[in-house]
């Protein structure tokens, strides 16, 4: 029998200490740590890709190592293949999450239906083979090659590996796999540890790209240590509402590719429809003669579309005043806010102030500053902005109009979708040829002149 002994891991973090402690010495959180069982000899999982005959690693210089561009397997899918930088590396290992429900199945599986060049293994831990079926024939009406096996057993994984050779294998989910070797249950913090870990050995060693779909907790995150992020070599976020049809993939860790890629779908009963223009979805005319909304010119990665910002200002009722923001930075709102009260005069110290982006997008773009404090004065007047008109720009806090990146980029995004005006840093007009844009360009250099270009 073999040796066993007990450990004590901490759920936020993975640290393992040889006794309980209060306070995890490496994240700072308290009452983290839970009791483990692991058995003396090293685990199975360890040199479970060993059944693939792998080749020992010698040194090499770094001249002699073959560089170059990596290849790129097509996924068929634009968004999911912007997202990833260009398409799947081979023998990369990608972790997609997501709130249950979202579509994270979904979009692995749809993606996969389109693949008939590749031999593809799904990996199914938590549906069974029937299910499975059912979703595909919802989605997709055509015949695939995929393999589809219900196991959760690591070694038993490598074996159906062994036997059929994919180009590409999903795992669904990295939480129901457990390994052998390790007395602990699925999903706990040791089997998701040593199952990435092993499951990166094999990616790695037989350049197979790995698909691993995981849960996420109730704060956001990925669900299990953080080393699981560490691991893998592209993180991706499943964002959105189940209430709503949009959903936005976000790459937060890419080692192949950027990380500012937005990919944006909506859900459909026939699976997931990409959405080439999100401007037509984040822009709507329901607000027609109403304050408090202005439209921004903003960019993300390397896509430039118009979004919807939305503030109300109310007198406080009670005497405390509210401070919210749906999809942006709170402290730079309470920023411009403080901005507006010194620099232009606006007395909002009273007031609560409620911003929202549309869409349910969180936006980083510095060039929408504009368009937020548009939007908090055009609410606080009660005075309708032109629907014709948008804007981008930076606020700096002496209030000026700082100029912002590819300027060129955000106007012919709003010439396309038929804007008339569009409100940009005065110092952008550098090198900027105007002769050729059929939209009006004002350009202003402080926050006084643009609120005088759009309240008269």
């Amino acid at each position: 029998m073999a040796k066993e002994k007990t450990i004590y891991v901490c759920t936020h973090c993975g640290q393992d200490m040889p006794k309980w402690v209060g306070k995890c010495p490496s994240c700072g959180q308290w009452n983290t740590y839970v009791e483990q069982v692991v058995r003396k000899e090293s685990p199975v999982a360890r040199h479970g890709a060993a059944i693939l005959e792998p080749t020992k690693s010698q040194p090499q210089t770094l001249s002699d190592i073959h560089g170059g561009e990596e290849p790129r397997i097509n996924m068929h899918d634009e968004e999911l293949n912007r997202v990833l930088g260009g398409g799947l590396v081979p023998g990369s290992l990608v972790l997609l999450g997501g709130e249950p429900g979202i579509g994270k199945s979904t979009l692995i599986l749809q993606t996969v239906l389109k693949l008939n060049d590749k031999k593809v293994l799904y990996v199914s831990g938590e549906e069974s083979a029937r299910q499975l079926k059912l979703r595909a024939d919802r989605i997709s009406h055509q015949t695939s090659a995929c393999l589809i096996v219900c196991e959760t057993s690591l070694e038993q994984i490598y074996v159906h590996i062994k036997n059929t050779r994919p180009d590409l294998v999903i795992i669904d989910s990295i939480q129901t796999i457990f390994t052998e070797g390790i007395d602990s249950s699925p999903g706990s913090l040791v089997q998701v540890r040593e199952c990435s870990a092993s499951i990166l050995k094999f990616a790695k060693e037989s350049n197979t790209p790995v698909i691993l779909i995981g849960h996420i907790n109730k704060e956001g995150s990925i669900a299990g240590p953080k080393v699981l992020e560490h691991i893998v070599d592209t993180v991706l976020q499943f964002e959105g509402d189940q209430h709503y049809m949009y959903r936005i993939l976000r790459s937060i860790k890419n080692r192949f590719g950027s990380t500012a890629e937005l990919g944006i779908y909506e859900m459909r009963q026939n699976g997931l429809r990409q959405v080439s223009n999100p401007s037509e979805l984040l822009l709507t005319d329901e607000h027609e003669g109403m304050s408090g909304v202005a439209i921004a010119s903003a960019i993300e990665g390397v896509r430039p579309f118009l979004i919807e910002t939305q503030a109300l200002v109310s007198s406080a009722v009670y005497g405390n005043p509210q401070r919210s923001a749906t999809g942006f930075d709170l402290r730079r709102m309470n920023m411009l806010l403080a901005v507006l009260e010194k620099r232009v005069g606006f007395k909002l110290a009273q007031k609560d102030v409620y911003l929202n982006i549309a869409g349910g997008l969180k936006v980083n773009d510095p060039a929408i500053d504009l368009s937020i404090i548009s939007a908090i004065l055009s609410s606080n007047m009660d005075v309708a902005i032109d629907r014709d008109i948008c804007m981008a720009g930076e606020v700096g806090l002496s209030g000026e109009i700082r100029p912002v990146n590819r300027i060129e980029q955000r106007i012919s995004e709003a010439e396309k979708l038929g804007f008339k005006r569009i409100l940009i840093p005065k110092h952008n007009l550098q090198g900027l040829d105007t002769k050729k844009m059929k939209i009006e360009i004002i350009p202003v250099r402080k926050v006084e002149e643009a609120f005088r270009a759009l309240f008269g």
